[in-house]
């Protein structure tokens, strides 16, 4: 069975300001004063404001001399509070776990640290026993075991020297992104961490986290599209958000050695003649692009006007969209190396086109979600990443109030097919439904497929958007149960998204779990409507009810 899954790029430092701790004890930077209503901190007065607690802090963080870090992201809140997120190295190599966010107050004081391991980061040598060559060959292996039966074509791997402190004591190791097409010319990636000095494996998961001017669309009816005007002609370009725009991918394939795609399938920008779009059939190439391009244009609407958030990166850049992706391709992902969304066409009986509403809310998310926490696509963690995109992929579909679209808390709804055998790829209210997924929390739940365990979360969700019992939303019937305790009330959808989107950006680190979740969240909801208020108590509640703490 296919499922929604997302390509994470390779690079795991963002960029940033890099700096050793040695020059960050040497530097003279004072907090800045404390901030009015109308004179909220700078992104770079908070980056200085950290960098002036990293000095003080250097022995709490575990911060030594061998140890560089990057600025990867900053959020500045309403009263001037600022929280500033950083990756770290060991020794110039990146460090998995090593990020952490430092907490500050309106004045540039510090508050607190949220790390993603509290262990000290060092390893006796990075000097690797295990050579690249050696990885390489391991991480190819694995990608073909992962894909029994299938004969993969062109698979190559890039091994990547790595301090990994995500899995217990921190150890040198390899990451390797390992990646090849199968027989119809359709890529599949599995990225293996391997041990440098023994060649075990450590960990290992899929890359390709799979899980859109007038235009008539395949799913969501007639929408407007804003567009560029080039001459007598009209580009499916939006000068508004970052000049997004959507090609078409002639059902053409990526193709990519050693981790690096030396050519991409061609995202061919689409253009009109009259700036009306598509037919709302699948004869005409450009209604895909018509339902790519308006997900885009209602995610990047949802995430800036509900939460602040311009673009994706926040940084007002857009990103891109190629539709009409490979042959009877079943996946649509996210790829944070060319800061695309790519979608297929579907085989016709199992899915349709993957350009609905929820499915582009869903990929474009795991692009914030690699800006800010960059959940590790592993255990616990990868279901947490998974569960954010449907949640935030749900709330982009209520947010955008479209009568051909109806708000729902049903995964990709629009695309299935009868073959399928369901109505959805996941349910909100039970999870369990699908199949496969988990209603609640257990200790093996780390180590189902993250599209499975993401459950947990997306069943948090619901019980704390809309409470738990049956009733009936949009002229869909849900049940949803509770796994221990009472009965659930809800919140609404608007404070549902509030919180996880603070508890992403603000407290989740790459290494968060399901109770390290329920502490995210709950600071979250303390932070926007005080400890102790009805909104923290069913925060609570709802991870209570789903065996979460």
């Amino acid at each position: 069975m296919s499922r929604i899954r997302h390509i994470r790029g390779s690079r795991l430092t963002a960029a940033g300001t890099a700096a050793t701790t040695a020059a960050l004890l040497a530097a003279a930077l004072a907090p800045a004063p404390a901030a009015g209503a109308a004179d909220r901190p700078s992104r770079a007065t908070a980056i200085a404001n950290a960098a002036a607690a990293l000095v003080h802090q250097a022995g709490r963080l575990g911060l030594t001399s061998a140890q560089g870090t990057s600025v990867r992201d900053v959020v500045v809140d309403a009263d001037g509070s600022q929280h500033v997120r950083y990756d770290r190295t060991y020794r110039q190599l990146p460090v998995l776990g090593g990020d952490f966010v430092v907490h500050l107050a309106p004045g540039g004081s510090y508050r607190s640290t949220d790390r993603a391991t509290k262990r000290a980061v060092t390893v006796p040598t990075t000097t690797p026993t295990v050579k690249g060559p050696e990885a390489a060959d391991l991480a190819a292996a694995a990608l073909r075991a992962a894909n029994a039966g299938e004969l993969l074509k062109r698979v190559t791997a890039r091994p990547q020297l790595v301090v990994d402190a995500l899995h217990g004591a921190p150890r040198l190791a390899w990451r390797t992104d390992a990646v090849g097409q199968d027989s119809l010319g359709n890529p599949v990636a599995r990225t293996v961490l391997t041990d440098a000095l023994t060649g075990r494996q450590i960990d290992a998961w899929d890359s390709i986290e799979t899980a859109t001017g007038d235009g008539k669309s395949l799913y969501s009816g007639t929408v407007s599209l804003e567009t560029t005007q080039s001459g007598s002609t009209y580009q499916l370009k939006d000068p508004t958000r970052g000049n997004t725009y959507t090609g078409d991918a002639a059902n053409k394939t990526d193709l990519c050695f050693l981790g690096i795609c030396l050519s991409r399938a061609p995202a061919t920008l689409f253009t009109d003649s009259d700036n009306h779009w598509g037919s709302g059939t699948v004869s005409d190439r450009s209604s895909a692009a018509v339902d790519a391009q308006y997900g885009t244009d209602e995610t990047w609407d949802y995430y800036k006007n509900v939460h602040g958030r311009n673009g994706i990166a926040g940084d007002g850049k857009g990103s891109y969209n190629r539709v009409h992706y490979g042959t009877n391709y079943n996946n649509a992902f996210w790829d944070d190396s060319c800061f695309c969304m790519t979608y297929g066409d579907g085989d016709g009986s199992t899915f349709g086109p993957l350009v609905a509403l929820d499915v582009a809310g869903h990929e474009m998310s795991h692009g914030v979600t690699s800006k800010t926490a960059a959940l590790t696509y592993s255990g616990e963690s990868g279901g947490l990443n998974e569960a954010t995109s449907d949640i935030f992929g749900t709330l982009v579909e209520w947010y955008a109030n479209n009568s051909s679209d109806l708000g729902d808390y049903l995964i990709g709804e629009k695309i299935v097919r009868s073959g399928f055998g369901k109505a959805a790829l996941r349910f909100m209210d039970k999870p369990s439904k699908d199949g496969n997924s988990a209603d609640c929390w257990s200790s093996s739940v780390g180590n189902l497929d993250v599209h499975y365990s993401s459950g947990v979360a997306n069943h948090f969700a619901y019980l704390l958007a809309e409470g738990s019992g049956a009733k009936t939303v949009n002229g869909v019937s849900y049940n949803s149960p509770t796994c221990k305790g009472p009965t659930v009330t809800g919140i609404g959808r608007d404070k549902l998204g509030k919180i996880w989107y603070r508890a992403l950006t603000v407290y989740m680190t790459s290494s968060t779990n399901y109770a390290g979740a329920r502490t995210a969240t709950l600071n979250a909801a303390k932070d926007l409507y005080g400890a102790g208020s009805t909104e923290y108590n069913a925060v609570a509640a709802a991870w209570s009810a789903v065996n979460v703490g």
